[in-house]
């Protein structure tokens, strides 16, 4: 998997080629896809990669990309604000989609 990409659009689209091709969104105890009508706990999913995006005239645009596994094979991507979630889901969904340095 390419390590960088320019913009967030270009990580999106290069990463659903790649068939990651769910759009997951985010509650309280995990992941969920509404097209698919699932949703999955933050112990059946895999956080692969995380891509940070910095809007450069503002701040608000800064965000998070997400490449995602679950347990029964659905390959997506969330995107995120950073710190959306903080307070929002689960202690275990924010250990998930905690990114190291």
């Amino acid at each position: 998997m390419k390590n960088t990409y320019d913009t967030l659009s270009e990580a999106i689209e290069a990463l659903q080629k790649k068939g990651y091709d769910k759009d997951f969104n985010l509650v309280d105890e995990g992941i969920e896809s509404k097209h698919l009508k699932k949703s999955w706990k933050a112990e059946q999913i895999e956080v692969e990669e995380a891509f940070r995006f910095e809007g450069m005239t503002n701040p608000g645009d800064n965000s998070v990309l997400y490449v995602i596994n679950t347990h029964d094979g659905e390959k997506g991507l969330l995107v995120d604000a950073y710190g959306a979630y903080s307070g929002q889901i689960s202690k275990e969904m924010i250990e998930k989609l905690r990114i190291e340095h």
